[in-house]
C-alpha cells in the first residue's frame, strides 16, 4: 500500500523514521508550518496541489495529523484518495502504518484512538463471549474449584469476582443502603456485601435489608459477621452466601447452610476462643481442618490477607499458595481480602488494586473483596473490576497484563510522547502572579460538587440570581457568556480555571473546594 502522509515541519523527523520502518511503501510530504495541528484541510488541499500528477496517481491513502480539530474527508473530496486522521503523537505513528490495511480508518478520529477502542472492543467482546458460554459454563463448574454463589460462577476458571462490602450497613437508611448497593453494581462489583457492626447484635434488621438489596438487585447478596445469631437469621433471610464461619461458630450455623444449599467464605481463626493463627502452617492447616468439618456446603477459603508490616503480608501470600497446593486433589475457590490493604496504605488506591489483582490472579484466587470507606480507596471496586478483567485477558491470552485493551491508566500516559521543542523569534519574559482583585459588576460564583456535576451559582449584588448545573466546564462557561454573566476578563479567566479543576475533580473522584488546588505535591526531603 502506498501511504501519503503530510506533517508539519517540527514533527517531521519522527514521521520519516516512522516511514522508514513501516512495511508500506510511505511518502512524507513536509509542509512549510512548524506545529502540525496548525494545518487545516484547505491548506493540505493547497499543498497537495502542488505535488504533480504522477506523485498522487498511485497513493491509496492519505494520513493526516491526528490533532487536526476539523474533519479531514474534503481532501478526499478534492483529490479522490482516501483521507484519514494519523495519530495523535507522531511518537504512535509506526502503531498506525503497522495497523493501516487492517483498521477502519476515520476522516474525524485520530487513529491512536480508533486502535484503542479496536482492542477495549476485542478484549470485552472476548470476556462478554466467555461469559455467555452456557456449554462451557457447565463443564467447568463440575470442577472442584469452581462453584455456584446465587446463580454466578465462581472459581479458577473464571474471571475474579468482586465483592464489594457496604460496611456498618445496618445503620444506613433503606435509601441509603439502596444507593450504596447500586453504586457498587454500576462500579462493577460482581457481588454486594451487607458488612454488619462487630460487637454488636442487629440480627433483627437483616431479614429487610437482605430483601431490599434481593429485589432491587441483579447479583448475588451475602452478610458478614462472625456473630451465630446474624449468620443463623441471614441464612433464614434467603442470602446467598455467608461471611464468615470459622472453628468457633461453624457448628451451629452449618446445618442451617446445608439444608438452604448456600456457600460460606471460611476462616482460619477461632474468634470465640481469641485464637488466631501465628504461622504459615498453622493458618493452612487450620483452614484444611475447617474445609473437612464443612460437609455438605460448599466454601471459599480466606486465609487472611494481612496488611503491609502488621504481622506478615508475605506470609499471607504464602500461606495463599500452599494451601492451594495442599488441597489440589479437592480444590475450593480462595477469597482475597484486598481492602485489608488498600485501606491501611496511605497512597493512591488504583496500582495497589492492579498490583494485588495480579498477585491474585497468579495464585488462583477468585474472590476480590473490598469496602470503599476513605477517600484514598474511593473508587476501588470499580479498579478491581477492571483489574479482573485485565487479569483474565491476560490469563487467557498467556501474556503479561499490557496492551490489552484494558488498563487503569489515569494519571500517567502509557508512552511518552516525543517533546518538539518549537523555536520561536520572539521576546520572553516569566509570568508571575500578581493579580489584584477586582469586583466583577456583573456578579460572581460558587462553584462545588454535587450529585455528580458541577454546581455553579450567579450572585448579583449578595443575592443568588441563577444556579448552572454541568458534567463539563465548558457547558457552564458557555452558559455563563451566553447570558453575559460574567464582564471582566480576569474574572473570565479565573473562571476557566476553577470550573476545569471541578470538571478534573469530578473525572477523578477528588474533593473539590473553590481557590484550593485539587491535587498536593510531592513531599520534598
Amino acid at each position: 500500500m502506498k501511504i501519503l502522509i503530510i506533517t508539519g515541519e517540527l514533527a517531521s523527523s519522527i514521521v520519516k523514521d516512522a516511514a522508514l520502518k513501516s512495511d508500506h511503501d510511505v511518502q512524507v510530504n513536509v509542509v512549510k508550518t512548524p506545529i502540525a495541528a496548525f494545518l487545516t484541510p484547505n491548506k493540505m488541499i493547497r499543498e497537495l496541489k502542488t505535488l504533480s500528477e504522477k506523485e498522487l496517481k498511485s497513493v491509496d491513502m492519505i494520513l493526516t495529523p491526528g490533532l487536526i480539530r476539523k474533519d479531514v474527508s474534503p481532501i478526499q473530496e478534492e483529490t479522490g484518495i482516501p483521507a484519514y486522521k494519523g495519530s495523535t503523537d507522531a511518537a504512535d505513528l509506526g502503531i498506525v502504518l503497522e495497523m493501516a490495511d487492517k483498521l477502519n480508518l476515520s476522516s474525524k478520529k485520530s487513529a491512536d484512538k480508533l486502535i484503542e477502542e479496536e482492542q477495549r472492543r476485542r478484549a470485552l467482546e472476548y470476556i462478554s463471549d466467555f461469559e455467555k458460554d452456557d456449554k462451557n459454563t457447565k463443564k467447568l463448574l463440575k470442577k472442584d474449584e469452581n462453584i455456584l454463589v446465587g446463580g454466578l460462577p465462581v472459581g479458577e476458571d473464571f474471571p475474579m469476582r468482586v465483592l464489594a462490602e457496604i460496611a456498618n450497613a445496618p445503620i444506613l437508611s433503606p435509601e441509603e443502603l439502596l444507593k450504596r448497593a447500586e453504586y457498587f453494581v454500576k462500579s462493577g462489583a460482581h457481588m454486594v456485601d451487607i458488612g454488619m457492626i462487630a460487637g454488636e447484635n442487629m440480627a433483627s434488621k437483616i431479614p429487610a435489608m437482605v430483601r431490599l438489596l434481593k429485589e432491587n438487585l441483579d447479583v448475588p447478596v451475602s452478610v458478614d459477621t462472625l456473630q451465630t445469631e446474624e449468620l443463623k437469621v441471614a441464612v433464614d433471610a434467603g442470602v446467598d452466601m455467608v461471611l464468615s464461619l470459622d472453628h468457633g461458630n461453624y457448628q451451629e450455623v452449618l446445618p442451617g447452610l446445608q439444608e438452604e444449599n448456600i456457600p460460606a467464605v471460611i476462616l482460619p481463626t477461632d474468634y470465640q476462643r481469641g485464637w488466631v493463627p501465628e504461622t504459615i502452617e498453622e493458618r493452612v492447616n487450620s483452614l484444611i481442618d475447617l474445609k473437612k468439618k464443612c460437609k455438605g456446603i460448599e466454601v471459599i477459603a480466606d486465609p487472611i490477607l494481612d496488611p503491609l508490616n502488621s504481622k506478615s503480608m508475605v506470609d499471607s501470600i504464602i500461606a495463599c499458595r500452599k494451601f492451594k497446593e495442599e488441597t489440589k486433589s479437592e480444590s475450593c475457590p480462595v477469597f482475597f481480602g484486598i481492602g485489608n490493604v488498600t485501606e491501611l496504605l496511605d497512597v493512591d488506591s488504583g496500582g495497589v488494586n492492579a498490583l494485588l489483582a495480579g498477585i491474585s490472579m497468579e495464585l488462583g484466587a477468585s474472590v476480590l473483596f473490598t469496602p470503599e470507606e476513605s477517600g484514598k480507596t474511593l473508587g476501588s471496586v470499580k479498579e478491581l473490576a477492571i483489574s479482573s478483567k485485565m487479569m483474565f485477558l491476560a490469563k487467557m491470552r498467556g501474556s503479561i497484563p499490557k496492551d490489552l485493551g484494558i488498563n487503569l491508566l489515569v494519571f500517567k500516559d502509557k508512552r511518552r510522547g516525543e517533546l518538539i521543542q518549537e523555536e520561536v523569534d520572539a521576546p520572553e519574559t516569566e509570568g508571575r502572579a500578581n493579580y489584584k482583585f477586582v469586583q466583577d459588576p456583573a456578579g460572581s460564583f460558587k462553584i462545588n460538587l454535587v450529585d455528580g456535576r458541577i454546581r455553579t451559582v450567579h450572585y448579583h449584588k449578595m443575592q443568588p440570581t441563577l444556579v448552572i448545573h454541568g458534567q463539563t466546564a465548558k457547558e457552564i462557561y458557555d452558559e455563563i457568556i451566553k447570558r453575559k454573566l460574567v464582564s471582566r476578563i480576569e474574572h473570565a479567566a479565573y473562571l476557566g480555571q476553577e470550573l476545569q479543576k471541578a470538571e478534573d475533580a469530578l473525572k477523578l473522584g477528588k474533593n473539590y473546594v473553590q481557590d484550593f488546588p485539587i491535587f498536593h505535591k510531592f513531599m520534598e526531603y
